[in-house]
């Protein structure tokens, strides 16, 4: 690059020798060659960025293991591949053997001996995809292909601003389950860089790879909520002690001022546990990454409440979440609490019927949505709800029961699987009650779920699936009568 700087600086000074009108063709044709020199230059640069940036992962993997993974990114502008190396630097720190390529390089032959794949993809233009993935798109999106064997999850980039938002990812989603390949968590949108759904997709890889304790990519913008109650809901439980959490503003502020919808999500900022030794203070120790709890109840409750498990460690120890909510904070204390928006899990907002489905903790984001729906008036709601024993497990029951008597449960089922010799869970009830479901979808009901991906999630998915067909719930999905929070 430097001879080609040479070069034009002794072109220009030899054009001084030719006549004027020579000078003048000479010195247009000097200024194209710049220009074109100064974009080769450019590319070069950004070419050995990206060489720099993949240092240290293979472009593809030697063969598929249970700790082998592609992150394949979609990139326009070059946002997407940023993520894409950071999420598999996020990955090969677990300790997860991980390739890393654009979608351009991604032929059948890749798909078949890959057996988990991250797609971080980009909509360019009205829909469309970016430049690296056209060739999937035209080649490979045009074929039915068995990829059963593969376990995939789509983090969707775009902007809300046009019209067709995050529509290359959609139809990518679309292919791969229509190839019969198996999400391993729903796909996320990011409007516009939002750092928290970024977050949120981070969330999901710490439960990919085992390791839930790595720094976030970005500090949620917390505010100082008081802790005020704390109410174990099922002594003597099987299960983990689950706790109803309650919070509300800081001083000289009200719930109002923090408005959120049913579905929406509290990012949590833990603390360490109370050193024993005084001394012993927290001084350099990194800050823990955020957790995530669905939201309970509305501001009209005057309160934020969560639905939180205690979980622990490989060692015994509590969670870092779980246990600073329901052990290590005082009553009264003040928690770093930041509040998401989960539009795709928002109350649909027309009387239609719904259909709730949920296990465990998963009953937190359902009562909200019930919540919503009494307020509202809206009293076709099927609850489907599922956990351990009836006696111990069955959180919120003079509620639930009550809306029950007054009609803003106009249909309950109850799956206590610990309760009778053979195991029942929710997606038995759905095989049970499968031409009702059919008639509550005809007559246009919308199909909410939250709970546990593992096992519930999926086994629900493949139920309903049978029940109406996967073009069905796509189609629902779609028209936002299909949603789900897991987790």
């Amino acid at each position: 690059m430097n001879r080609i700087c040479l070069t034009l600086t002794l072109l220009c000074v030899a054009s001084f020798f030719l006549p004027l009108p020579a000078q003048r063709q000479f010195s247009t044709a000097l200024v194209v060659i710049s220009y074109l020199s100064f974009c080769l230059q450019t590319l070069r640069r950004h070419q050995d960025e990206i060489a720099t940036q993949h240092q240290g992962f293979s472009s593809e993997l030697d063969h598929a293991n249970a700790q082998s993974i592609l992150v394949a990114y979609a990139s326009q502008t070059g946002f997407a591949e940023q993520i894409a190396v950071k999420t598999a630097q996020h990955l090969q720190d677990a300790g997860m053997t991980v390739a890393i390529n654009s979608m351009a390089t991604i032929k059948p032959e890749t798909l078949s001996k890959t057996s988990r794949i991250l797609f971080i993809v980009s909509t360019t233009g009205e829909g469309d995809a970016p430049d690296n993935a056209a060739a999937f798109t035209r080649l490979l999106m045009s074929q039915k292909i068995d990829l059963s064997h593969l376990h995939f999850a789509v983090l969707a980039l775009g902007d809300r601003h046009y019209q067709q938002f995050c529509a290359f990812a959609h139809r990518l989603d679309h292919w791969l389950k229509h190839q019969h390949a198996h999400s391993l968590f729903d796909m996320i949108e990011v409007d516009n860089g939002d750092e928290g759904a970024l977050r949120h997709w981070q969330h999901y890889l710490g439960l990919l790879s085992g390791h839930t304790e790595m720094a976030d990519w970005s500090k949620p913008g917390y505010q100082e909520w008081i802790l005020t109650e704390r109410e174990l809901l099922n002594p003597g439980s099987l299960g983990g002690p689950v706790y109803r959490i309650a919070c509300i503003p800081p001083k000289n502020a009200s719930v109002a001022d923090y408005a959120w919808q049913a579905g929406d999500i509290a990012e949590i900022g833990p603390d360490y546990p109370p050193a024993t030794n005084p001394v012993n203070n927290m001084v350099g120790r990194p800050a823990l990454p955020h957790r995530e709890y669905s939201i309970s109840s509305l501001p009209a409750d005057g309160k934020l409440e969560l639905l939180v498990r205690q979980m622990h460690r490989p060692d015994g120890s509590l969670g870092i979440g779980s246990g600073w909510l329901t052990a290590y904070a005082e009553i009264g204390q003040s928690i770093n609490l930041r509040i998401r928006e989960n539009r795709n899990f928002h109350t649909p907002a027309h009387d239609c019927p719904l259909i709730l489905i949920g296990n465990g903790t998963g009953l937190a984001g359902l009562r909200a949505h019930l919540k919503t729906r009494a307020s509202s008036g809206h009293l076709r709601n099927w609850l489907f709800f599922g956990e351990r024993n009836a006696a111990h497990d069955f959180f919120h029951r003079e509620e639930i029961l009550a809306w029950q008597t007054h009609g803003a449960i106009s249909k309950l089922h109850l799956c206590f699987s610990r309760d009778q010799a053979e195991r029942r869970y929710v997606q038995h009830a759905l095989q049970e009650q499968g031409a009702d479901i059919r008639a509550w979808v005809e007559q246009g009901a919308a199909i909410l779920i939250c709970g546990s991906l593992q096992g519930m999630a999926e086994d629900v998915h493949q139920t309903l699936s049978n029940l109406l067909g996967l073009d069905k719930l796509e189609s629902m999905a779609e028209l936002g009568l299909y949603r789900r929070d897991v987790y």
